[in-house]
Formats: structure tokens, sequence, C-alpha cells
């Protein structure tokens, strides 16, 4: 993936304006944003190509599709097979995403499941697959934040930045 490069307030601006706006066309933001059209269009077309403006699908809940279940599983994987094993899971339509991560396991597999019984079997095929060592399973009993930038692109379009703020 491309470096996204330093995002400025103008550019936070138009992130947040397509957030709150998904359908807007490139003039409307403009207009919205306080810009031409052409900084509009050049600025939309370099988030996206550096990466920083992810794509435009629309998002289907799980739920919708029958998965009313989330669980996240943490994952023991055998040195040197972490790519071969994270190729595996992306072949498993149940999991959603896959992070790997510092601290006793290596992955963090977020999954969805019809029923207690079909988590059963997601979770025993993320086990079967070779490179596996061992796994734990935690069930998602309430979500309660949902997955959000809109509050982080907020703050950068007011002039925020991302450097640490001073403890204490």
């Amino acid at each position: 993936m491309p470096s996204a490069g330093p995002i400025d307030s103008i550019d936070a601006r138009i992130l947040l304006l397509l957030f709150e706006h998904p359908r807007a066309t490139t003039i409307a933001i403009a207009d919205r944003a306080g810009i031409s059209r052409n900084t509009a269009q050049s600025r939309i077309a370099r988030l996206e190509a550096s990466g920083a403006l992810d794509s435009f699908e629309r998002r289907v809940t799980p739920e919708a599709l029958g998965y009313p279940l989330t669980a996240f599983v943490t994952t023991q994987v055998t040195q040197r097979r972490l790519h071969e094993v994270a190729a595996a899971l992306a072949e498993i339509p149940e999991v959603l995403q896959v992070h790997g991560i510092s601290g006793p396991v290596d992955l963090l597999v977020h999954v969805v499941a019809a029923d207690a019984e079909d988590l059963y079997r997601v979770a025993g095929q993320i086990l079967a697959i070779p490179g596996v060592e061992r796994t734990n399973t935690s069930l998602v009993m309430r979500r309660l934040v949902d997955y959000r930038i809109a509050p982080l692109v907020r703050h950068r379009a007011t002039g925020g930045s991302a450097t640490r703020r001073p403890s204490g």
C-alpha cells in the first residue's frame, strides 16, 4: 500500500464531508469545503492514490447475512509460518480481519458465525490450519464502540495533529 503522507486540515475537511455525505458530488464537496472543484477533485484523487482514502463500498452488516455472532480468535503460530497461516485464514469466508499483534500470541482473528455450533466449526477450521499451534476464542457479548474514524478526522480538520500530547 502506498504511503498516505501527511493529511492537512483541508484534506481532513474533505474526508469528513465524504463521511457525512458519502453520495455527494465533487462539486458539492468543493462547495462545502470552500475550495474549487478542481482542487477538490485533485485532492480526492491524491487521497485515493496514496491509500489515505479507502474504498467507497457500502458496508453490509454480518447480521444481515445471517451471522449474528462475532468473536475474536487469538492464534499462536509456528515460527516462520505467519504469512502461510494468514493466507489460509483469508480463505475462510467467516474471517473478516486478521491482525498481527505483539505479545504471547501472533494473530488476532475477527470472525463471525451463525450460531454457537457454527462458531465451533469456524474455530476448528482455524485450528486445523498447518502452522497454527493454539487458539483461544472470545465471544463478543456486546459492541460498545463501533469502528469509527470520523472523530479523528474531525480532530485533524480543526488543526489537531498526530503528535503526542505532553503528559501531565
